[in-house]
């Protein structure tokens, strides 16, 4: 029997109307395995600031982010928005660091990893450096997608090289909102068990570009390091959606602003 699209016993904290659960690395993978352990199939969004604000702006996106199985704090906002609200079990999981773990745990389980998305070669290079880190990890099909939407010929090819190598778990590799709108529509088409969007782990894991040092993510400065690696990218996201979280989140702490999970 499939699972319910959220794992409706855990608490969530309200982040400007965005449903985080508040976990933990360690419980978000023993989570995600518990999915994989029985008949549920379903999608794992890992949200920041960055998917917070964008969902403010765009209802879909709204929807996406609160309908999915698990909606996991990657970024030390939305942590210490979830601490200020009682929920003291609550810590970041980290997109890279949650698919090195998924990875970790699914040689015992013989899980079967898909890794779709990225820039060209960028797959290729990621399974291999993957398999090296993880000895006995099961990499079973790669795709990168065009820069648009599949065309239907894609679509059928996606679906028969997935149907073929069954995996377990498929990775989407790609900007937020298009990964989670990409897995709220194709995790009922493809077959696969666990969707999960983690954004630049692709690049972080195929050693494109570099993490940030621990202290520099618990201070929640990342954002702050990636800016300064990838300015003309990212600048417009950061001037933009940094100053409104700050300013809205406030009006909620205070009590000024009710936003709502539906």
């Amino acid at each position: 029997m499939p699972l319910p699209t959220r794992f409706l016993h855990l608490p969530r904290a309200n982040v400007l109307g965005v449903a985080i659960h508040a976990t933990n690395l360690e419980e978000a993978v023993l989570l995600s395995d518990r999915l994989l352990q029985t008949e549920g199939r379903g999608y794992v969004c890992l949200t920041g600031v960055h998917g917070v604000m964008e969902a403010g702006r765009d209802p879909e996106l709204h929807r996406i982010l609160n309908d999915a199985t698990l909606c996991l704090p990657d970024g030390m906002p939305t942590v210490w928005v979830g601490h200020a609200q009682g929920h003291r079990s609550i810590n970041r999981v980290y997109g890279p660091d949650y698919m090195l773990g998924m990875c970790r745990w699914s040689v015992a389980r013989g899980y079967r990893h898909f890794l779709y998305g990225g820039r060209p070669g960028v797959v290729e290079q990621l399974q291999q450096r993957l398999r090296k880190m993880t000895p006995g990890l099961q990499i079973v099909g790669i795709y990168t997608p065009p820069f648009g939407p599949l065309s239907p010929l894609q679509q059928r090819e996606l679906s028969d090289i997935v149907a073929e190598c069954r995996p377990h778990i498929f990775w989407v590799g790609m900007s937020t909102p298009k990964q989670e709108r990409f897995m709220a529509e194709y995790f009922d088409k493809l077959d696969v068990k666990l969707m999960a969007g983690v954004g630049a782990a692709f690049d972080i894991h195929a050693g494109l570009i570099s993490d940030s040092p621990d202290w520099v993510k618990t201070c929640g400065l990342q954002w702050l390091d990636r800016l300064r690696k990838e300015p003309r990218r990212l600048w417009r996201r950061y001037l933009a959606n940094n100053p409104a979280f700050v300013w809205n989140i406030a009006l909620q702490v205070a009590g000024f602003r009710q936003f709502s999970l539906d």
